[in-house]
Parts: structure tokens; sequence; C-alpha cells
């Protein structure tokens, strides 16, 4: 397993490398960019549910499961995303592809276990031309904010188990504008850019109880408080030639004195049940509030024209398993999962509230032939959602996000006896 992980973490790294943009939006341009969802594959098919842990699969949302692990879990995830962006009278496609999470976590002890991974956070990724009767804008950005982090869960009990996650962020974010008017032989760039890095933290506990004909009860919960972050801030204006076939050639430029500032990462409170039968099937709900009206004090210096506010969100999903340890078929061990969400994103363009839903389907496969063989699991995702409205003048983002993931298990640290 040890050639396996040290491949995939290699082809992480150089895609990353490659892959500068993870999203491809106009709604990016504000802030820090768009959220990424911090979750594997199984979790994003049930409507990005956090509710569930187990003994062989990681939670990279709630840190209390990592105390319930019994094998070592490494999973590595990516997707591909196809997005039509609409107004009231054009249209036009993107496409993008990108990995979204590297996680690797062990049990050390009984009741407790550790994990470490990266994940992107927020992705800044977007070109717009704006052209009218009298002059024309050029707008553009890419980067993003990246988390590294270490998680560590204590199992108390069958029923209690707690967990905390340390994150640092690292990453950044440039966005350039270019105005050309009509009539004028020059025209205007500027360019501006943050540097963020800091800490914050995450904090969880689930909750399990068995009762009559195996029905099993499961509560989760986590919360991460508002942290300040450090954002080393840049500004360049320049004053440019365009040439004939679109490119910007600098006439004269010089750089802004801009303040470094503190970038307010907001807070995250996370609450949800449900009910079912272990390798039978599951539904749950989940219920999250963000404190993203913290953005507002952010970035001032960028004057990009958005607003915060506080948002919620609501996640509903489940699987089902026909029948986990069948010998005979291979597609009654399959995990057949479905959810639902409805999400605000905090942003306010125009007066309207960007809001975000989308409807899941998906599946785990097992990679063996056999029941017999390890608990590794490919597994296979799709969503199709929207994003914004068409109203006041704002696009619609329509998009088809298709996801694979790996989930490979062993057991570490075991001492071989010889005879």
């Amino acid at each position: 397993m040890i050639k396996r992980l040290l491949a995939i973490v290699l082809l992480f790294i150089v895609f990353k490398a490659e892959a500068q943009e993870n999203v491809s939006s106009p709604y990016s341009y504000y802030g820090i960019g768009l959220t990424n969802f911090k979750g594997t594959v199984s979790n994003r098919s049930m409507g990005g549910l956090s509710i569930l842990t187990d003994s062989i699969h990681v939670n990279l949302q709630n840190p209390a499961s990592y105390g319930r692990l019994k094998l070592t879990n490494f999973v590595v995830g990516g997707s591909h995303e196809r997005v039509t962006l609409k107004t009231d009278d054009a249209s036009d496609n993107a496409k993008i592809s990108s990995l979204d999470y590297l996680a690797l976590a062990m049990p050390l002890g009984k009741g407790f276990g550790v994990g470490f991974g990266v994940i992107p956070y927020t992705s800044v990724g977007y070109r717009i031309l704006d052209l009218n009767d009298t002059d024309g804008a050029r707008l553009s950005g890419r980067g993003g904010m990246n988390k590294v982090f270490f998680s560590a869960g204590y199992e108390f009990s069958q029923a209690l188990s707690i967990g905390l996650d340390a994150q640092y962020n690292f990453g950044n974010f440039q966005n350039r504008r270019t105005i050309v008017e009509q009539g004028l032989q020059y025209g205007t760039r500027d360019i501006n850019r943050s540097d963020i890095k800091g800490f914050n933290f995450n904090i969880g506990a689930n909750y399990q109880k068995t009762f009559e004909n195996n029905l099993q009860l499961h509560v989760s919960g986590t919360y991460s408080p508002e942290v300040d972050l450090n954002s080393d801030n840049f500004r360049e204006v320049s004053t440019i030639l365009l040439g004939s076939d679109g490119s910007e050639n600098v006439v004269d430029s010089r750089e802004i004195n801009v303040d470094n500032s503190t970038f307010t990462n907001p807070s995250k409170l996370s609450l949800g049940a449900g009910i079912g039968k272990q390798n039978k099937w599951f539904i749950g709900a989940e219920y999250v509030a963000l404190g993203t009206s913290s953005y507002q004090r952010s970035f001032d210096f960028r004057n990009d024209g958005g607003e915060f506010e506080d948002a919620t969100q609501v996640k509903l999903g489940g699987y089902f398993i026909p029948k986990y340890d069948s010998f005979t078929n291979y597609f009654d061990r399959v995990v057949y999962r479905a959810g639902f969400r409805y999400e605000g994103t905090g942003l306010i363009v125009q007066n309207e509230s960007i809001k975000e839903f989308g409807m899941s389907f998906g599946l785990g496969l097992p990679m063996g032939l056999r029941s017999t063989d390890p608990f590794s699991n490919i597994n296979l995702g799709i969503e199709l959602g929207r994003r914004g409205t068409t109203d006041q003048g704002l696009i619609q983002e329509n998009f088809l996000r298709l996801s694979i993931g790996l989930s490979l298990n062993d057991k570490w640290f075991t001492k071989r006896k010889f005879y």
C-alpha cells in the first residue's frame, strides 16, 4: 500500500503545480473566491453531509471520526466540472478539472486516531470581457487558499467521540482589471494581490446510540471559531498599450503602497442528525451557520463592489446497500448514495444574495470481487446544480460536476509472530 500512496502523492503534487485554478466562475471575483467543499466524494454524494463516522472511513469534515478508526485509511479525490454561464441575453460555457483532497488517517491505539492532509479551501478563477459604447474592461483572476491540516480524535465510549483539527492556511489571490476607452491611445491596468497565511481550528463531536431492531441514531456537530489571518497586500497600476492581438504592452508602471492587513476567516457551526441501520441504510439532515459577514472587514483596499452577509446551509442525504456481505452478487455490495443541498454563499451583488443548490448521486464500488477482500473502494459521484441568478443583470451558473475518489484501507503497526 505504501508504494501506491507515494505514487498518488506524487501525482497530486504534479497536478497542483500545473493546475492553478480550481474554479471557473465570475462570482470568485469577490472576497477570497468560492469556498470549496471540504469532504470526500462519498460525503458530497449525500448532499455534503458530515454526520456519518465509522471504523474504516475518515470523515474530513468532523475530526471526531479519527477516534473510531480501526484501519489506516488513505483518501484522494478529484472532480471535473462543466459550467454554463448565462445572462438574460447571452450564454457561454466553461470547464475545469481539479484534485480536491488528499489525506491519510490511522489508529494509534484503542479509541485514538490521527490524520493529516491538504485541501484546497477557496478558489479564484475567472475571465470576463465587459464592453459598452464608450469603453471596455477585461477582468481576470486566479489563485486560492489551501489548508494543510493535522487532526486527532478520541473515542470516550461506543457512543461518544470528540476531535480537533489544527489547520494552516496559505495561498494568494490575484485580480487584474484592464480598462481601454475609445479615442484614447493608452489604457490602464491595475493588479491587486493578497498573500494569506495563518492558523485556525475546528472541533467536532459525534454521538451514536443503537436501539431495538439495530436502528442507530447519529448526532454530529462541529465548530470553527472566527480567527484573523495575516494578509500581505500588493497593488500595481500601469499604463498600457493594447496590441492588435489583445496583448498588454506596459508603457509605465508603479507600485502603490498598500498597508498589510488581517483577513478574517469566518466562524462555522454545523449540527446534524440521522438514523439508519449499519451497513444497510441511512438518512440524515444537517444545518450549517456561517459567519461570512466577516468578509466585509477584509480586502477593503480592493473595492470590488461585493458585500457579505451571514449565511446558512441545509443538507439532506443518505445511502442504501442491498446486501453488504453478499458472496454471489457484486452489485448487492455497492453503496448507492443521494442527497440535496441548498446553500447561501454569503455574497451579495447588486442587492441580490447569491444562492447555490445541488442534487447529487453516487456509487461506492468495492475494489475486490469478493466480500472477503479489504474494505477499499472507488467512489463515483455526479452533481447537478445552480449558482446565482439572472436578476439585476447578474450571471446564472448551471453546473455538472463529476467526481471520483479512492478510499484505500490497510492495517499498519501490526506485530508479526513467527513460529
